[in-house]
């Protein structure tokens, strides 16, 4: 029996929250997605056309969708994250992170060691974590083994051996790190007391441990012993100079989660947070792979319920950045202010910066992907209908109306394409007129690019504001490139991107790259600009100069200017110099006219 068509699976699908499989005609899986109302969510796959490529290409291989229908839209996160793992479907999302993580072991043991490990064994014993990585282990090892000397050898430490003596104690008795259990030299009950207060450090309490020691230091102050009470005062510092690294709120904020999200074309970057007793005991950031057009709001579901399984979580309160349904049981905060707001910005600072990282290596690994991605967003972050692979800025610089001039760079990738630079005399105005300048010059531009049938750019930048913009969209216009190149305007002062026929500018992220790309373009003309300007100028001036001193005729003029090429040159230049280039009589005229010159000026 053939397979029903898509519509007609569509239309027998129910209203029931619940997951949804897509699958293509040989009967692979491709896309596995949860929803509140099944038929709702699958319909609007097929109800127009994605601005998304890959969503587009999706929906036309699907040939079978079959369903699972849940409770709750909680239970149907869940059931979507464990189908996404066991069939890891082409079209899904791709979670980057398969490290096992160090955890710090309470071994269950008479005596019990505390020691790092990334095997969590089921023997009952305790285990603390996961932590990011082993430094973070070991600065809290180093720091417990300070405050509480605990054993570190392997014996079989039951009573029975003990009172045997069958063990002796090692050289960390001796230097004062273990008070030697092993020879009954200190008691179950007072080696438990210990492990307790470590447990409470683990968990981020620090109140248990600082009273101790602080009592403690008093008793022995008051027993004139103040070589210990010495002692307890150093472990003290030690413990709150942690604490205060380590406390990033107020301490009646407990069993807190935080959970973050920076996102762009290709991947979304998810940070967790762990708050206990105001401090911070886990932290975590999650690379996802995108797949299709998913919102911020579906990956970061996704990513709270992977993290909520991969460390055995039970979230009370969860911190987000805006509203999500986790079901009923786990209370949904979106601060706007307070010391909660400030959990959140720390959490995506700390996802920003981990995009930074991964996209750093990605341009030293992969140059091509990284391009891509830039490309990618701009095209996004700019509306334009293609990527902006060429891209083409024009500036102009005159000063007091002198020598106007223009400048054309390139960015090719996003990079600039330096042999590809142009500059332009302005020929038809007079006097400063920056828009009909512009107007020259563009036309200028793509009318030899035309006639020459060489490639238009995707992207033109005019360095101005509006006037500029509808100076250079009137050449387009009597060129018939409008519609064929995008082309924006960027205002010097506020970076505000115009459009055309668009009163209101676009503001983008002073951080986003795209923004940095079109500054580096806008710099680059600038800078490209103002040095031709100058060396037209210097060579004005030159000739000026030249043509103020007598017996130098238009010939020798030119001699000059190609080797001198700044009156400053020229006037510093020896007779000798001079000589070379025009003869021993016209140098001597030339070193005469400026000495008579001083002379008149002193």
């Amino acid at each position: 029996m053939s397979e029903p068509s898509v519509q007609l699976q569509i239309q027998t699908l129910p209203d029931n929250p619940g997951v949804y499989q897509y699958y293509d005609k040989e009967g692979k899986i491709l896309y596995v997605g949860k929803a509140k109302n099944l038929k709702k969510r699958v319909s609007s796959y097929f109800n127009k056309v994605h601005d998304n490529a890959r969503t587009n290409v999706l929906v036309r291989k699907i040939a079978t969708i079959k369903h699972i229908v849940v409770e709750t839209e909680n239970d149907a996160l869940l059931l979507e994250n464990n189908l996404i793992k066991k069939h890891q479907p082409r079209y899904n999302v791709m979670l980057r992170d398969d490290k096992s993580y160090p955890w710090i072991c309470i071994k269950k043991e008479p005596f019990p060691r505390i020691f790092p490990t990334r095997r969590m064994i089921k023997d009952g014993s305790e285990y603390y974590g996961p932590y990011t990585n082993f430094k973070i282990v070991h600065t809290l090892l180093d720091m417990i083994k300070e405050l509480y000397p605990l054993r570190t050898c392997n014996y079989d430490l039951s009573e029975k051996n003990i009172e045997s003596h069958k063990f002796k104690v090692c050289l960390e008795y001796h230097i004062g790190n273990c008070k030697g259990p092993c020879e009954g030299n200190e008691t179950r009950e007072h080696y438990e007391k210990q492990v307790e207060a470590i447990r409470q450090l683990l968990k981020g309490n620090f109140k248990h441990s600082l009273r101790e020691f602080k009592t403690q230091m008093q008793q022995y102050a008051q027993d004139l012993e103040f070589e210990l009470a010495q002692r307890m005062k150093v472990k003290i510092e030690a413990l709150e100079k942690y604490q205060a690294y380590s406390t990033v709120a107020n301490p009646k904020i407990t069993n807190v989660d935080v959970f973050s999200i920076v996102s762009d074309e290709s991947a979304a970057y998810i940070n967790y947070l762990q708050i206990m007793h105001g401090a911070i005991i886990r932290s975590h950031t999650l690379e996802i792979k995108k797949k299709l057009a998913e919102t911020d709001a579906e990956l970061l579901e996704l990513a709270i319920v992977e993290i909520q399984e991969r460390f055995s979580l039970q979230f009370r309160e969860v911190i987000v950045p805006f509203s999500i349904d986790l079901g009923e049981r786990i209370r949904v905060t979106v601060p706007q202010l307070g010391d909660k707001k400030q959990l959140l910005e720390l959490s995506e600072r700390n996802a920003k910066y981990y995009r930074i990282e991964q996209l750093k290596q990605l341009q030293i690994v992969d140059p091509d992907r990284h391009t891509n991605r830039i490309m990618a967003q701009m095209q996004k972050d700019l509306r334009l209908p293609v990527e902006p692979r060429h891209i083409e800025c024009f500036d102009n610089s005159n000063i007091q109306g002198t020598n106007p001039v223009s400048a054309c760079v390139v960015f090719k990738d996003g990079k600039p394409s330096k042999k590809d630079y142009r500059h332009f005399n302005v020929k038809t105005v007079e006097g400063p007129n920056d828009f009909a300048s512009m107007e020259e010059v563009v036309y200028r531009r793509y009318k030899r690019l035309l006639e020459e049938n060489e490639p238009l750019p995707n992207l033109v930048i005019i360095d101005g504001g509006k006037g500029q913009l509808g100076a250079a969209i009137k050449s387009f216009d009597a060129l018939g490139i409008r519609g064929q190149v995008a082309i924006i305007g960027i205002a010097k002062r506020l970076e505000e991107l115009f459009y055309p026929n668009d009163p209101i500018p676009l503001y983008l992220d002073k951080k986003s790259e795209t923004l940095k790309i079109i500054q580096h373009l806008r710099n680059e003309a600038h800078r490209f600009g103002i040095t031709f300007h100058r060396d037209k100028r210097s060579k004005t001036a030159l000739v000026s100069a030249i043509e103020e001193i007598p017996g130098i005729g238009e010939k020798t003029m030119t001699s000059l200017i190609k080797k001198f090429k700044s009156v400053k040159r020229l006037k510093e230049a020896s007779e000798a110099d001079i000589a070379e280039v025009v003869g021993a009589s016209k140098a001597k005229k030339i070193i005469k006219h400026y000495q008579s010159i001083e002379q008149k000026s002193t």
